[in-house]
């Protein structure tokens, strides 16, 4: 039976995140219908952030038509960046300077909510303050890479450009250029979505899996969800945080779904010291992009494709897996790393690198909360501010930056 959002193969492959300890979570089977205040349609990490702020002040209800955490977000590499996908200097071109300022600090001050959840929740998923290294590349080059961290620095965002010598002195990596960034974090993002989730039970949220929600009536006095499980969920409000599972009936302006691969190697590579403390990406089309994990694995991706389906093709995945290898040796010559784990997935990205989170037109009392661009998990954050401040009968002040 189809459902009233997309169902993708979000994911393929093995991903190292699947293998996470400390991720259980207390779902259960939905059998009689129910009255919630709120109820979130996806398990992920934008469910998950959504749950944990909603139930502090109303009755939540999560489903799911996968187990928690299984869709994209166990296919996420985690990098938790400020950094927008389209540089500062490029978001002004295309929304306003005041507009592309607005993001840019919004999604900085995400990072620090973020990591404040973590300590004051006291999850366990790895939370570790990064700097990011973003390099020189055939999209944006030195001249490029320097305006954009005069930009930076005149909005005081902690950003300063690295001249070639200083790049390799520093780093020994060889670019015309680089920004080195901090405020940037990292995590395991199946923990972390799992403790947000655990949390939210414990104020009194209810989280169903798996249930497939097959169509939304809404009414003036709220939705009722209904499930192929039967029962019914009456709602006051409902929030899609479906991913890249588009709702039926809702569009997302200028984004598309493409598929992108990552790979991991085994514990205790032989890896730089600097790269501990760094997230490195580039301004490169497609981009690579890489990570350590606290126990000293390599968490590398990128070789954007733009199909939804191409990460389900095995063959593709060897394929990108060497390649992606092929860009570390080039990039970092005296790395040397054995490969535990590839796995691709779906992901979405828009014109502006900014996400979509807005109303869903046509149906009372719903939301949609759809991430767009490399820093999904920031934007998570951002959704469930703006959301809960609109439930709470306020309105959050960047709300219109997500509405276009």
């Amino acid at each position: 039976m189809a459902g009233l959002t997309q169902k993708r193969d979000l994911r393929s492959g093995r991903s190292l995140w699947a293998d996470s300890a400390f991720l259980g979570v207390p779902a259960r089977p939905l059998k009689q219908a129910i009255s919630v205040d709120v109820a979130i349609v996806g398990a992920g990490i934008s469910g998950a952030l959504m749950a944990h702020e909603l139930s502090r002040d109303h009755e939540v209800a999560v489903l799911d038509r996968r187990p928690p955490m299984m869709g994209s977000t166990v296919a996420s590499t985690a990098l938790l960046q400020w950094e927008i996908d389209l540089p500062l200097t490029a978001l002004a071109k295309k929304i306003g300077q005041a507009d592309a300022r607005r993001a840019y600090l919004r999604s900085r001050r995400a990072v620090d909510d973020l990591g404040r959840i973590v300590a004051d929740e006291q999850i366990r998923c790895g939370f570790q303050d990064r700097k990011a290294l973003y390099l020189a590349g055939d999209a944006y080059g030195r001249r490029a890479l320097e305006a954009e961290a005069e930009a930076r620095a005149a909005i005081g965002l902690d950003s300063r450009f690295l001249t070639a010598a200083e790049l390799a002195g520093q780093f020994s990596v060889e670019r015309t250029g680089a920004i080195l960034s901090g405020g940037s974090a990292s995590a395991d993002t199946a923990q972390l979505a799992a403790g947000l989730l655990r949390r939210a039970a414990e104020r009194g949220a209810r989280i169903y899996s798996p249930v497939k929600v097959m169509q939304a009536a809404s009414d003036p006095d709220g939705v009722t969800l209904l499930t192929d499980e039967g029962p019914a969920v009456r709602a006051a409000a409902v929030v899609f945080c479906c991913g890249y599972e588009r709702p039926e009936g809702v569009s997302a302006p200028d984004s598309d779904v493409i598929s992108t691969w990552a790979l991991a190697s085994t514990p205790g590579a032989k890896l730089p010291p600097w790269l501990r403390q760094t997230l490195v990406w580039e301004g490169a089309d497609p981009y690579l992009y890489m990570r350590t994990s606290r126990d000293g694995r390599l968490i590398v991706g990128g070789e954007d494709e733009a199909s939804a389906t191409a990460h389900a093709d095995p063959a593709l995945m060897r394929e990108k897996r060497d390649r992606i290898l092929a860009k570390v040796k080039q990039l970092l010559p005296k790395v040397e790393v054995e490969v535990d784990y590839v796995w691709a997935g779906a992901f979405g990205e828009s014109a502006t690198g900014l996400p979509h989170i807005a109303p869903v037109e046509g149906v009372d009392h719903a939301w949609a909360v759809m991430g767009f661009g490399g820093n999904g998990i920031t934007y998570s954050v951002i959704a469930s501010q703006v959301v809960a401040a609109a439930l709470r009968g306020g309105k959050d002040p960047d709300a219109d930056l997500y509405r276009r």
